[in-house]
């Protein structure tokens, strides 16, 4: 009994480390484990993103990272004739999902591979951004924001979701807090701090 607690509590500990390595140590997931990105979101669902969001036909909407996208094929189909950019640092992330949005017959969806902390898009070049769950994966949060705002056209808006648990969780006041410093202003949130989804506006 005694060797089944310990090794019951070592397991612990080593989950509670690596969670915070992660958390130290900012990454994308990788793609062989992209089960965790392809799960039900029950906080953070679809349905909530277009409340925030609020796409509208004809939008062009930027994506940072898609994963293998949960979101991206019915963001396309919110904008359509509009155009949904994906933008990731992992090239399979972004195969991934375009093999999806072409089995979905969406041609409205165009890949980007770089890193968010330099977006290649000129300024105000998009209606509306998104990122879920991507913002802690970041290692430099700011820079990213501060891209984010420059490629949005004035009045753009920006929603960001966030899961707690996840190891780059970025709470709701240090996100504000950051969106605030890039330029962008708190414009609502929805959810709770467990799973939510936060707008901002440029």
């Amino acid at each position: 009994m005694r060797a089944r607690a310990g090794a019951g509590l070592a397991a612990a500990g080593a989950l509670l480390a690596g969670a915070l390595w992660w958390r130290a140590h900012p990454s994308a997931c990788p793609y062989g484990q992209r089960f965790w990105v392809e799960a039900l979101h029950p906080l953070i669902t679809r349905a909530r993103l277009r409340a925030l969001l609020a796409p509208r036909a004809g939008e062009r909407i930027l994506e940072i990272g898609p994963g293998t996208g949960y979101y991206t094929l019915d963001i396309a189909g919110w904008v359509a004739p509009g155009r949904v950019d994906i933008y990731d640092i992992q090239q399979e992330m972004l195969d991934h999902t375009m093999r999806r949005a072409r089995e979905r017959g969406l041609d409205n969806v165009a890949a980007t591979r770089g890193d968010a902390r330099r977006l290649p898009y000129p300024d105000a070049s998009f209606d509306a951004a998104c990122l879920v769950t991507v913002l802690g994966e970041i290692p430099d949060q700011d820079a990213a924001l501060r891209e984010i705002a420059r490629v949005l056209a004035p009045g753009g808006r920006l929603v960001v979701g966030e899961l707690f648990g996840d190891p780059h969780w970025v709470s709701p006041k240090r996100l504000r807090q950051r969106a605030a410093d890039a330029g962008l202003a708190f414009a609502g949130r929805a959810g709770s701090p467990l799973g939510y989804f936060a707008r901002f506006e440029r």
